[in-house]
């Protein structure tokens, strides 16, 4: 019997006859294993860990024996006997793993009631797709007294973030790449040490700790961490360490910058002076890279960090920088959204002029790489519905890969939107200079600047390879 679920309706004591019967369906998703784990608690790496899985008994994840056990739970509490079923007693016997993909049905056939105290005792069968046993067992219930039939219950919808396997995305992209040698400018707290030997542990840098040296050991003595092994360059204060830096990656000592617990705009005032040596022809600028939960893949919005009001002519570099990073992150022709507040070009807001001349420039081959489209309000951007909603045919709505904002403050706005409300994994960089530069917040955690430390190994390593 299987029950509409368009009501949950009981059978009561009186109702039940021996020989009945009630059954459910269910496939087996990774992500199921994974909200049991995380709601039990039970991290056996024979569920949870695929390396280790692989060299188990069954060779493959398996599910947890309960969550079969829970399905006919469900069958009891649900549809037969249904609300008001109280367990009384349950024996399981598993006679082979459950693993994903693998379709199984849960069938509970009354066995024997009992008029005195109203318990039931039912058979419970689990099979799977090839019509094998899985679990078998006997469940002792008391059954309902009273008729009960009611509308089921709107349950929330269940989303698992895995911070850690997002991040994982970058760090698997600088496989077989050389780590990077990267001055980590003024590293005297906790947070932007650690992030920055959290990237030497992870092989991605060979960091290079430009600081007063008490106060970096300071900050690794309130780590628990050693400093031996990595070069420390003693400077007196925060804006030598900056100098020393940028002198260090002019004269090709190190590849690649990092800021440490220092203001971004001590670090960046030394960067682009006239005579810093990392000046290029294209405008420096900053990306967020953001891993959001609720879109189908990684964004990237820029410029959000670096250039408050950035004209036609800096735009076009901003974009091109951006477009460098997608390649270098191994997204094939990156797809260029230029936001602004309508979809429609108006004179009166510079946002929509502009975006529609970056269009053109790109089309022209001003823009190299990736395909750019604008303007596009932010709804279009990363949603289709919305933009066929609106009658917007392009490329890009829907499908963003980068996100080019009309200045710094909307698109810090938008970023820490994304970072804060919508769990969004972050990482930063900035570049357009002649090495990239990792420019994370001070309330940015270690692992936010590992994968920083991954795009700038990319960015370092990419320049390497031939075009």
């Amino acid at each position: 019997m299987e029950r509409a679920r368009e009501f949950i309706e009981n059978r009561t004591f009186e109702e039940i006859k021996t020989g009945d019967s009630a059954s459910l369906q269910r496939t087996l998703d990774i992500k199921d294993i994974q909200l049991f784990a995380v709601m039990s608690g039970d991290i056996n790496p024979a569920h949870v860990d695929p390396e280790y899985a692989a060299s188990s008994l069954f060779h493959e994840v398996i599910a947890h024996g309960m969550w079969g056990g829970a399905l006919i739970s469900t069958v009891l509490g649900t549809i037969y006997p249904g609300p008001g079923t109280v367990y009384i007693d349950q024996t399981l016997h598993f006679s082979r793993p459950v693993t994903i993909g693998d379709t199984i049905t849960v069938t509970v056939t009354v066995k024997e009631k009992f008029e005195r105290t109203r318990h039931v005792i039912l058979d419970c069968l689990c099979v799977n797709q090839e019509g094998r046993t899985v679990i078998r067992g006997t469940a002792e219930v008391l059954a309902p007294a009273e008729k009960v039939r009611r509308r089921p219950a709107r349950l929330p919808e269940v989303r698992l973030h895995d911070t850690t396997a997002r991040y994982q995305r970058l760090i698997d992209l600088t496989k077989g790449r050389p780590l990077v040698t990267m001055a980590v400018v003024h590293p005297c707290d906790r947070e932007s040490l650690g992030g920055a030997l959290s990237a030497a542990q992870a092989g991605l840098i060979r960091p290079v700790l430009i600081g007063p040296r008490r106060k970096i050991e300071a900050a690794a003595q309130e780590l628990g961490l050693g400093l031996d092994g990595y070069e420390v360059v003693e400077v007196e204060h925060s804006h030598a360490a900056a100098q020393r830096a940028v002198e260090l990656a002019r004269t090709g000592q190190v590849e690649a910058l990092m800021k440490g617990s220092l203001h971004t705009e001590e670090l960046m005032a030394e960067v682009v002076a006239s005579g810093s040596g990392l000046r290029t022809a294209r405008r420096i600028s900053h990306v967020f890279y953001m891993d959001v939960p609720a879109y189908h893949k990684p964004l990237l919005i820029t410029d959000a960090a670096v250039n408050v009001e950035p004209d036609l002519e800096a735009k076009a570099d901003i974009v091109q920088n951006a477009i460098d990073l997608a390649l270098a992150l191994s997204i094939p022709e990156p797809k260029v959204a230029v936001l602004a507040a309508v979809e429609t070009v108006n004179p009166r807001m510079r946002s929509t002029v502009e975006a529609a001349a970056l269009c053109k420039m790109a089309e022209r081959g001003q823009i190299r790489g990736g395909v750019v489209d604008g303007p596009l309000a932010l709804d279009n951007a990363v949603s289709i519905v919305a933009a066929k909603t609106k009658g917007i045919a392009s490329a890009v709505a829907g499908q963003a890969d980068i996100l080019v904002v009309p200045d710094l403050e909307s698109g810090n706005i938008v970023a820490k939107q994304l970072e804060y409300l919508a769990d969004a994994a972050s990482a930063g960089i900035v570049l357009g200079g002649r090495v990239p530069i990792v420019l994370t917040s001070r309330a940015d955690p270690a692992p936010a600047r590992v994968a920083s430390c991954a795009i700038a190994l990319l960015l370092a390593r990419n320049r390497r390879l031939p075009a």
